[in-house]
């Protein structure tokens, strides 16, 4: 990623990042000590939201990443222009402006008109490694979807939307559904990475919804906390269900075709876990140093003999999803005192370990007034589901069991399954997902403390 001169702006820079995947692509190959010419098939998956453009050559023109937020005053135009469209867009999309490309189109056509009127074409920045190794420029509805421009029941282009906002409507490329082959790597892309000109090319998808075929979330009703420096709250509904009136909660496609997600999004749960402990855990870190452990894994220890609650502690970090109209109070502690008994760093952990499963459940409670889904268990992925202590106060704290699977870190196996289907080795995500997710722990909510 890179900044421009531009406020707020995040730019993604293609060219850098394109040497870093040949270099990826080359390390494991080597570290693996495999054959290229045995890879099968392989396919991508990202960050959603995050936007590539191309000339008519399918050369890049501009890109951005997800958090790119340049795009303000764009927002305060359309919405004053165009009463109402927001809301129409969510009913159809399950997005808002927040995240959703239109905004930034719109400011590239007002602040870069020259490089606008060049676009040709628009792809997902997982998208953007699969083209660059076939030549095939394409995306999958729940990559795509989180552009807005697009339809949850149809799991296709809404192309209609740019067009009533005034811009172009011929830029939106095919889309294929995860597991589909693209083609095959190119001469040139085999050059640049080693990879074989015979390994197929396999649509892949977006960062959660692939994570969350690596966790076996792949049925209607299935539920999955993604446990990473924001933390992602998802639930299997069907595709017809429509968004919530209220847009309180976002709603993508799924990579299973016949499913969409209710997504709630909690900001900084993981973020802020690495600043508590660099900013004031520097004792425990010496000490975890020692007992050659880590720090995280003391500081639940430590935690545990916190009473639930945490004497009172309140972090106030983030707050239950609020989609139409997102905002966050100033990071902050409240209720601590001066008794150095109570008020320390280990009830200060645990609270903020209790505050990311509150938030957590607010957001879940929230999915199940609108989808009329009913939650029986949950599958807690991510870095912080190596946390014992966190997987049992989720559960205590929702009142569901908690279960983790042996692999929590479940993106890149989603898209290993992917390939997988591409290259016929699985049926589907779903078999494969039912033959490749194994079970570790499972935690009960304790409903007596």
């Amino acid at each position: 990623m890179k900044k421009e001169g531009v406020s707020n702006s995040m730019s993604f820079d293609y060219e850098k990042n394109y040497l870093l995947v040949c270099a990826c692509i080359k390390e494991s190959i080597a570290d693996a000590g495999i054959n290229a010419e045995d890879i099968l098939g392989l396919s991508a998956t990202s960050m959603r939201e995050g936007i590539v453009l191309y000339d008519k050559d399918g050369r890049e023109l501009w890109a951005v990443a997800n958090v790119d937020a340049r795009a303000g005053k764009e927002v305060k135009y359309l919405k004053e222009n165009f009463s109402g469209v927001e809301e129409e867009f969510y009913a159809w999309s399950g997005q808002t402006f927040a995240l959703g490309a239109l905004p930034r189109i719109l400011w590239l056509k007002n602040n870069r008109p020259e490089v606008y009127e060049k676009v040709a074409t628009l792809s997902m920045i997982g998208d953007w490694i699969l083209a660059k190794l076939s030549g095939v420029i394409a995306t999958d509805p729940s990559n795509g979807g989180t552009t807005g421009v697009f339809s949850l029941s149809k799991r296709d282009w809404d192309k209609s939307m740019a067009t009533k906002v005034g811009l172009k409507d011929d830029i939106f490329p095919s889309v294929l559904e995860v597991g589909e082959v693209m083609g095959f790597v190119s001469e040139r892309a085999s050059k640049e990475t080693g990879l074989s000109q015979s390994t197929k090319v396999v649509m892949g998808g977006g960062d959660v919804q692939l994570g969350s075929a690596g966790l076996g979330v792949v049925k209607s009703g299935d539920v999955a906390i993604l446990g990473g420096s924001f933390w992602q709250q998802v639930v299997n509904i069907p595709k017809e269900i429509k968004p919530p009136k209220d847009m309180s909660i976002r709603v993508n496609p799924h990579v299973i075709s016949t499913l969409s997600q209710a997504e709630g999004i909690s900001f900084f749960s993981g973020l802020v876990m690495r600043w508590f402990r660099d900013a004031f855990c520097d004792m425990e870190k010496l000490e975890a140093q020692k007992r050659e452990m880590n720090v995280y894994a003391l500081l639940e220890e430590k935690a545990k003999e916190v009473p639930v609650g945490s004497y009172g502690i309140l972090p106030i970090f983030s707050d239950s999803m609020k989609y139409g109209k997102w905002y966050h109070s100033a990071p902050s502690f409240l209720n601590l005192t001066l008794d150095a008994s109570i008020s320390n760093r280990a009830s200060m952990f645990r609270s903020l370990e209790e505050n990311a499963a509150i938030v957590s459940s607010i957001n879940l409670e929230k999915i199940k007034e609108f989808s009329g889904i009913e939650i029986k268990e949950i599958v807690f992925g991510g870095g912080a589901s190596r946390g014992g202590l966190w997987s049992q106060i989720l559960a205590d704290v929702t009142g569901y069991r908690v279960k983790v699977p042996k692999v929590t870190e479940a993106t890149a196996l989603g898209a290993a399954m992917a390939a997988g289907v591409g290259c016929g080795i699985y049926a589907d995500l779903e078999s494969a997902a039912h033959e490749l997710v194994r079970w570790d722990k499972s935690y009960e909510p304790n409903m007596t403390k």
